[in-house]
């Protein structure tokens, strides 16, 4: 019989049971189930709600259980429903009615609740450690590319030039602002609902603050009906993920893009590419192409719970079951992404002199030709109008801007001088920009100390 089944008079079919249950995917949530329990068990027995002796037994038995589940000798039951069940109809098969109040004061809205959070937060912590991980890797490669020239793009169009430097290291602001965010999202996950009952608490004088403290919760919640019924910091844990994932999918989008034969910026190490089964020459970038692929999937698991949730009445409601999945597939996916991703990167080969040959062409820079005649005095709007006809003679001509001799450069304004060629260089180009958060070499040295010191105090 269920541990529920008491009020029933007839066993639930067994199409049913299958339909139900939910062991074959909440069985990740063994150990916070387990540490969960021994927390409420010990405090039973220091509230003198059951005797110390039993809290103990209790306590041993759930530890010894967890040992068996690791070594992999303990098969778990559908009958019995979710891991929260199994655990339980495991410890009363070892100890008996001593078992059986475990349960005391306490319901699977809120056991589930619990075991979620923290499977939330462990999990969360484990993504922090491969973003700093990629964070550090970003660090690195910028470090060394600081004098690396290629062209920046609008519209993926050549706009101005810059360094591969201040490419990684815009990279580098999105996932800091990924591990800001998840940061931020734990202070909400790391709660807890345990005390909450099915809904309306209990009047067993349990010490919610004391558990709290034993599981390493930054606090209670507050209201025991939203307690058992929220499922906002799946929500935002979700929505975090996918933030990451968008953030990897544009990087990879790039390398995808720079590893094409029109590009050649980079060239994926062998590890991290494939070859076609007809095609000979191929090297094909299938594990950016992956990644960018799971993005999607990922907002799927966000799309799945906010579906879940919008129309549910309180408390709760077996709708909810449907959080795990979509939350373990969302965490487990971000964190293979992240750690191949980092793995990829590592090992990239940027073409620097191919980079550099393609900020020189496509009128990167035109703009510095603008700014060197307003600062020679012509207002910008009129600079802007005689460097776009500059721009047309030289295409017209099949030629750069630094192809033009200085009488040329004369015919369209008379402001043009010698100097303009230094002024026009992809190095002038790129230094001239030395405000905070620009390209120049000075400040990008600044962005990367300054993200080094923040890594360091983010990530320890």
């Amino acid at each position: 019989m269920k541990l529920w089944g008491g009020r029933f008079e007839k066993k639930t079919s067994a199409e049913v049971d299958d339909f139900h249950s939910s062991i074959h995917f909440d069985y990740k949530m063994y150990r916070q189930d387990i540490l969960g329990s021994i927390a409420h068990a010990k405090m039973l027995g220091r509230q003198g709600i059951i005797p110390a002796d039993e809290a103990e037994l209790i306590c041993d038995t759930l530890k010894k259980l967890l040992d068996e589940i690791e070594a992999g000798e303990i098969q778990f039951s559908i009958e019995a429903e979710d891991i929260h069940m199994n655990i339980e109809t495991l410890l009363i098969e070892r100890i008996g009615d001593v078992g059986k109040k475990l349960h005391t004061g306490r319901s699977r809205n809120d056991q589930v609740a619990l075991d979620t959070r923290m499977y939330a937060m462990e999990e969360t912590g484990h993504i922090l450690t491969l973003l700093a991980a990629l964070e550090s890797e970003l660090l690195r490669q910028a470090e060394q590319n600081i004098e690396s020239y290629m062209p920046g793009y609008t519209h993926l169009q050549k706009a101005q030039p810059i360094t591969l430097a201040h490419h990684l290291m815009a990279y580098f602001e999105m996932f800091r602002r990924d591990m800001e965010r998840l940061i931020d999202c734990r202070k909400r996950i790391n709660i807890m609902p345990l005390g909450s009952g099915a809904l309306a608490g209990t009047t067993y004088p349990l010490d919610r603050n004391w558990a709290a403290g034993e599981l390493g919760f930054g606090d209670i919640t507050r209201n025991s009906l939203d307690a058992v019924s929220d499922r906002d910091f799946v929500i935002e844990t979700l929505c975090c993920c996918s933030m990451i994932m968008m953030h990897l999918s544009r990087f990879c989008e790039e390398l995808i893009i720079w590893s094409t034969d029109e590009f050649r910026f980079v060239e994926m190490d062998d590890a991290y590419s494939t070859g076609s089964s007809i095609m000979p020459q191929k090297k094909n970038p299938d594990v950016a192409e992956l990644i960018r692929g799971k993005t999607g999937r990922v907002y799927g698991d966000l799309i799945t719970i906010l579906t879940v949730m919008k129309g549910l009445p309180l408390a709760y409601n077996k709708d909810m079951q449907e959080d795990k999945e979509a939350l373990f597939d969302g965490l487990e996916t971000v964190k293979k992404c992240i750690r191949v991703f980092t793995g990829m990167i590592s090992t990239l080969k940027f073409c620097k002199e191919r980079m550099e040959r393609s900020a020189l062409s496509g009128f990167a820079n035109a703009t510095d030709a603008a700014d060197y005649l307003v600062k020679k005095g012509l207002p910008f709007r009129s600079a802007h109008e005689v460097t776009g006809k500059l721009v047309l003679h030289c295409l017209k001509e099949g030629k750069g801007l630094l192809d033009l001799d200085i009488d040329e450069l004369k015919e369209f304004s008379p402001l043009f001088e010698e100097d303009v060629y230094q002024a026009l260089s992809l190095e002038a180009c790129v230094n001239g920009r030395k405000l905070p958060g620009g390209p120049a070499a000075e400040a990008v040295k600044n962005a990367i100390a300054q993200g080094k010191e923040w890594l360091k105090k983010t990530a320890g």
